[in-house]
């Protein structure tokens, strides 16, 4: 029996649209277009400009006909992106999603043992600025240190005042988790 040999396919291709390369940044197409104008890659008709293809950010099919466009390279027009403060959607729902769960860990729950400077050890270092200020913007005193990160320690909560046993009594309640006999 032959054996058949395949190449390994990219979970994400490189060379894409403007359209799929603006969905990566949650923007259109037009936007895409205007900040890789912008940067210098795109010229006023559209078209990549001779430094882009030179910097490899763009492919132009050789005999054009209407209808084709030229492919962008994901990897290689990151930085104009990046100098317009864009991120991908996937790191920006990365930092969503960590943002949200050390806010909730910082309030605490009686189920939780996890604190949330235990969890940030757990965060990927590159994300510890855009976390922080996503948790600023959520109005949670927590951040995590700027040795950020994994293998890295989280500062405590700064200015945090102590609830009340009345006050955490309606905390429960109104979360569901108060004992059905009414003890804290």
């Amino acid at each position: 029996m032959a054996q058949q040999h395949s190449t390994p396919r990219s979970p994400q291709p490189e060379w894409l649209t403007l359209t799929d390369l603006g969905r990566l940044y949650g923007i259109s197409a037009m936007h895409c277009g205007r900040l890789l104008h912008q940067a210098g890659l795109r010229d006023g008709d559209g078209e990549p400009t001779a430094r882009a293809l030179q910097a490899g950010c763009a492919a132009s099919p050789p005999a054009r006909r209407h209808g084709q466009q030229a492919f962008w390279h994901r990897s290689n027009c990151r930085e104009a992106f990046e100098a317009a403060g864009l991120v991908t959607v996937q790191r920006a729902t990365l930092v969503q999603q960590w943002a949200n769960l050390l806010s909730a860990l910082t309030e605490g729950s009686p189920s939780i043992s996890t604190s949330a400077a235990q969890m940030a050890e757990e965060m990927p270092t590159e994300l510890v600025e855009p976390v922080n200020h996503q948790l600023r913007e959520l109005g949670c005193s927590f951040q995590v240190s700027a040795a950020g990160g994994r293998n890295a320690k989280a500062s405590p909560p700064r200015h945090r005042r102590q609830a009340g046993p009345a006050q955490s009594r309606r905390r429960r309640d109104d979360r569901g988790s108060a004992r059905p006999d009414g003890r804290l």
